[in-house]
């Protein structure tokens, strides 16, 4: 009888929601919530996903380092922006000031998975935040620190917000774009890779302003160790079962970096269990 694969075990970093007066529902605590297509993102492929909450200051509570042991694969979620004190810069508009807390949370959690061999993948804030982890900086809002005549987060369109995207030739990523290395992508974001880090590679860019779209650990292919992959866009929001709207014909189909993904996590995991 042929034995049943273990399935790998994603991590997602968990979103938090400050204490809200004018919120319905506990307003005077922080929420620590994921998204649900997120979730359905990885699940919809086979794997068991789990929301990795922030530590909390206990003799008892698990360590960064036992909870990174744990996971197969590490991803780095959307949401509020990356703290500029995370990155040696002080907010250009308090409404930029982030989540620090946040930030010194995921900020141990990817450098811990780097460092053991958990692959990483950054969606739109964790993409921002795998530069700010390996030594980068980013732009604290794009529209005034740029000229760029492309509207990168429109609040009310939201993930129906496009944009297209020029992948670079070459790269892991042009494996699976269009012939013309073009495509469209949502884009839900204000914020962006300025500096970037060491030992990342561009893989996409806005083909009308410039602004890094994709990058990836220089050098990693499925299975490496290190593995880390950051798209600036979300993927969780073009998968059919969230595309409300439909999806333009040019759209960028991410199914197979997802693929590429889970079969380095499971890798790690069959190198850890035999």
């Amino acid at each position: 009888m042929t034995a049943v694969p273990a399935r790998p075990r994603i991590g997602l970093s968990a979103n938090l929601a400050d204490p809200d007066p004018d919120r319905p529902f506990y307003p005077p605590f922080t929420l620590t919530y994921a998204e649900e297509s997120m979730a359905a993102l990885f699940t919809t492929h086979g794997a068991l996903v789990y929301m990795v909450t922030v530590p909390v200051d206990s003799p008892a509570a698990p360590s960064v380092a036992e909870i990174v042991d744990d996971l197969d694969g590490l991803v780095l979620t959307g949401g509020a922006d990356v703290a500029p004190d995370s990155y040696g810069q002080q907010p250009r508009e308090p409404q930029w000031a982030g989540q620090a807390r946040r930030d010194a949370y995921e900020l141990a959690l990817v450098r811990q998975a780097l460092a053991v061999g958990v692959p990483v993948l950054g969606i739109c804030r964790g993409h921002q935040l795998l530069n700010v982890a390996l030594g980068g900086t980013l732009l604290q809002d794009i529209a005034t620190q740029t000229s760029s005549p492309v509207v990168h987060r429109h609040q009310q369109h939201y993930h129906r917000n496009r944009h297209h995207i020029e992948v670079v030739a070459d790269s892991s990523l042009a494996a699976i774009a269009p012939a013309d290395r073009r495509a469209s992508v949502n884009s839900i974001h204000h914020q962006a890779i300025d500096a970037l880090a060491p030992g990342l590679v561009v893989e996409a860019v806005c083909p009308d302003d410039g602004i890094i779209e994709a990058v990836r650990l220089e050098g990693c292919s499925q299975g490496s160790q290190p593995w880390a992959v950051g798209v600036q866009w979300h993927p969780e929001f073009d998968a059919p079962a969230a595309a409300d709207g439909g999806l333009p014909a040019d759209h960028l189909d991410v199914t197979p970096l997802v693929h590429e993904f889970l079969a380095t996590a499971r890798h790690r995991q069959e190198m850890r269990h035999g």
